[in-house]
């Protein structure tokens, strides 16, 4: 009986799911777990062959999973994404905003100055982390609305809650994310109906194709920087993309459905330690 209730209360089976950012190392870790799950999984991001070949696998392993190329900044490709998925699976329950990332020019070099900042690059990280949020939101929360079901999960980070040095732009913009989710959290069940969920995971640190080389050296040991981060996580190590799979799948599930405008940490307890 136990065992049933779980099952109940985790499953994603008959759901529809869209992940962005899905061909990226924690995007593809999810639309692993949600198919999992049982939902059927549309992997969205920029370099088709990577999502093709993510589908495959998940459906070899005996899930539904489909490619949907296209870029978080582009309204037509979402809106062509979405179309897809609805024609193919009749509908949407569950989108995960997991595209974003930092932007080498928004960032400040470690003997560089604030003054030096390329806004431009500012502006890029802005709309890559929050304006396609919102904007992915738009496009495909609109069959959420029209349902009056629908989970949305959008991603932000440790540097929302506590700055940190150089990445001025990044943490900016996932600051806001975690705004704009308590924002969404209470306008669109209050207009389209109590169905609809908005909560947020801030992952601490996870090795990624972007921040690889600044928190490793060539041999895999630790960098400057990366001895920094481990000393203040209390779990003293990097997170591992399966670390969020629990979490994404329970704000997924019927499991959360009085959880809403959330944002939960899953960092190792590096937001919990002031470093004293």
């Amino acid at each position: 009986m136990a065992d049933l209730l779980i099952n109940q209360l985790f499953s994603l089976k008959g759901k529809v799911a869209v992940v962005t950012g899905g061909t990226g190392v924690l995007g593809g870790a999810m639309a692993r777990a949600l198919a999992g799950a049982g939902a059927k999984v549309g992997i969205l991001g920029r370099r088709a062959e990577v999502a093709a070949a993510l589908a495959g696998e998940i459906e070899r392993d005996g899930g539904e999973a489909m490619a949907l190329q296209a870029d978080v900044n582009i309204v037509a490709d979402l809106e062509r994404a979405r179309s897809k998925l609805i024609e193919t699976w009749g509908g949407l329950q569950i989108l995960v905003n997991a595209a974003g990332g930092n932007i080498p020019g928004a960032t400040i070099g470690p003997d560089a100055s604030i003054f030096g900042l390329d806004i431009e690059a500012f502006k890029g990280a802005v709309d890559l982390n929050l304006t396609s949020t919102v904007q992915t939101t738009l496009v495909f929360g609109q069959a959420m609305a029209d349902a009056g079901e629908g989970s949305i999960i959008n991603i932000s980070s440790a540097s929302a809650f506590r700055p940190l040095t150089r990445v001025i732009a990044y943490g900016a913009a996932k600051a806001a994310v975690e705004n704009v989710t308590r924002w969404l959290a209470v306008e669109l069940p209050r207009r389209h109906g109590p169905g609809i969920r908005v909560n947020a995971i801030a992952p601490g640190f996870f090795i990624g194709d972007q921040n690889r080389a600044l928190l490793l050296k060539e041999d895999g040991s630790l960098s400057d920087r990366g001895q920094t981060i481990i000393n203040h996580t209390p779990l003293a190590r990097f997170g591992e993309p399966d670390d969020l799979i629990s979490t994404l799948i329970w704000l997924c599930s019927p499991g959360a459905a009085f959880v809403t405008g959330t944002v939960i940490p899953v960092d190792g307890g590096f937001m919990s330690f002031s470093g004293v």
